[in-house]
């Protein structure tokens, strides 16, 4: 009977680990790239018992605990390079350096939240240069009217339909465009700051729809949209940030193409995941608020702040302007297979 149970969920996370490794964007399928340190600790577990209690060791017993390690090797080499394991890709910022600061924080807000309170805390106790609030309706936006006195720059997307925007800034925005580059409902704010050292700074603020059966059946949408906005930056031309909330885990294969097509860096390699989705379930926690920039920034600090009454933590990060701390080329960069996969993507999106 042990067996039968044993052997049985072995098949079952076997089949978890590889229906992600097809290029099928249906929902459930890329909803498996999201679960993988969880599915890790499952297969760990799955094998430890395996090893400790079969004591009659056949052919078969011996295959289904290698393709158990197989499986487990799968998914942290996906994981890994969000650990402390893994070589830092953003240099620290030396101490006692000089460079020009930047403090961006990402919350999503969660639309039916009315804790307003919490996040304009958060605001005063952590003051960024720059707060993205997504899922801010006219109601929030109301609410957030009292911060502008201390973040006079703004950008006012509000929506009902859980993917309004806004964007608050202590610094100059200039050349602001918000568009909606695959769905005639979500909305991506694009601009520059203007840093106090006369340094433009372009920014893209993004927040597609997740692949699920109550948004998009398939993650076309999403995963277009993020290539679209990768083949916007321009590294060469300006210092560049993308962030938002991805509806998209770090380490799956579509936000890898998407930091290969931009050849963007992401300062949470060697450092950590920083899970910000869900701030209810311990157990079931992923990187889905995300920031990523060009060399010309290294990283001073990068925090998940408490919870405020949204399924989403908001993420501090603070970036310093610090040409040659990292490498024009440290970046990921895409091969033709990529670019094939990008146009391919975007013309099924766009069809």
């Amino acid at each position: 009977m042990f067996e039968i149970i044993y052997f049985s969920l072995a098949a079952v996370l076997m089949v978890l680990t590889l229906a992600p490794l097809s290029r099928s964007q249906v929902w459930w399928i890329r909803g498996l790239d999201f679960p993988r340190l969880q599915l890790s600790v499952l297969l760990a577990a799955l094998l430890v018992v395996g090893l400790v209690v079969i004591r009659d060791w056949t052919s078969v017993t011996a295959i289904a605990l290698g393709l158990l390690i197989g499986c487990l090797v799968c998914q942290l080499w996906w994981v890994v390079p969000y650990t402390f394991f893994f070589p830092k890709e953003v240099e620290a910022v030396r101490a006692g350096s000089h460079y020009e600061r930047l403090r961006i924080m990402t919350a999503n807000v969660l639309t039916p939240n009315h804790n307003s309170d919490g996040l304009i805390k958060l605001v005063h106790d952590f003051t960024p240069d720059v707060l993205v609030t997504l899922e801010s309706d006219d109601w929030w936006q109301e609410r957030l009217d009292v911060i502008e006195k201390d973040y006079p720059c703004t950008v006012k997307v509000p929506l009902d339909n859980l993917y309004g925007m806004h964007v608050y800034s202590r610094y100059v925005l200039s050349d602001v465009n918000v568009e909606y580059l695959v769905e005639d409902d979500k909305p991506s704010i694009h601009c520059f700051i203007e840093l106090p050292c006369g340094q433009r700074v372009k920014a893209h603020f993004v927040h597609p729809a997740p692949p699920s059966p109550s948004e998009n059946e398939e993650s076309e949408e999403r995963d277009a949209e993020l290539v679209l906005v990768a083949r916007r930056v321009e590294p060469e031309k300006y210092p560049t940030i993308v962030t938002g909330d991805l509806n998209d885990v770090a380490w799956s294969r579509t936000t890898l193409l998407f930091r290969k097509i931009s050849s963007l860096l992401d300062p949470r390699i060697g450092r950590g995941m920083f899970n910000t989705f869900h701030a209810e379930y311990w157990f079931a926690r992923w990187p889905l608020d995300h920031i990523f920039h060009s060399h010309h920034f290294a990283l001073v600090s990068m925090t998940r702040l408490p919870g405020f009454g949204s399924d989403h933590f908001p993420l501090l990060t603070e970036l310093a302007l610090a040409p040659g701390e990292n490498g024009v080329d440290d970046g990921p960069s895409p091969d033709e297979e990529d670019k094939e996969a990008a146009d391919e993507i975007v013309n099924k999106a766009m069809a």
